[in-house]
């Protein structure tokens, strides 16, 4: 019987252990996809420990958000390819940082209201493995941002 749950015991940690290789991989993957993208466009972004870049071309001058705060953002969503997923109008759209997937939320707290600039998600920062409507699962996303404004 011991043997039994020593197999058990086995196969649930090579089980667990090839998932987190295949997330590894899709990581190591999305951050060369990254990389290669700001080499190619000359952009000298920051990476965060959670593998979120970003670069601000314009440094703003107002209030700065935290994760829970209410924004008016102007965007463009884009793919490394170029083609454009989502867009906002110059007036920008309203919506509280902890209703966006994870790269919005840690990302919009670089800014400053006024300011501009790009997030570069990974995909577990983004839409993961399933994806959203035309966002395919595993995507490296690309924001273009100006941060209209801080509502609280």
């Amino acid at each position: 019987m011991k043997y039994f749950y020593l197999c058990l015991i086995s196969a649930f940690l090579i089980g667990c252990s090839k998932k987190d290789d295949s997330s590894n991989s899709l990581y190591a993957s999305n951050d060369a996809e990254i990389i290669a993208y700001l080499e190619a466009n000359s952009i000298a972004a920051t990476k965060t420990g959670s593998g979120l870049y970003y670069f601000i071309s314009k440094q703003g001058t107002g209030a700065s958000p935290v994760a829970s705060s209410a924004v008016r953002v102007a965007y463009k969503g884009y793919f490394t390819s170029g083609r454009v997923f989502d867009q906002s109008n110059s007036a920008g759209i309203s919506f509280s940082l902890n209703q966006v997937i994870p790269g919005w939320t840690e990302g919009l707290t670089y800014f400053k209201e006024g300011g501009e600039g790009k997030l570069f998600i990974p995909s577990n920062l983004g839409y993961g493995d399933l994806g959203y409507g035309s966002i395919p699962g595993g995507s490296v996303l690309i924001f273009d941002i100006t941060l209209l404004e801080v509502k609280d």
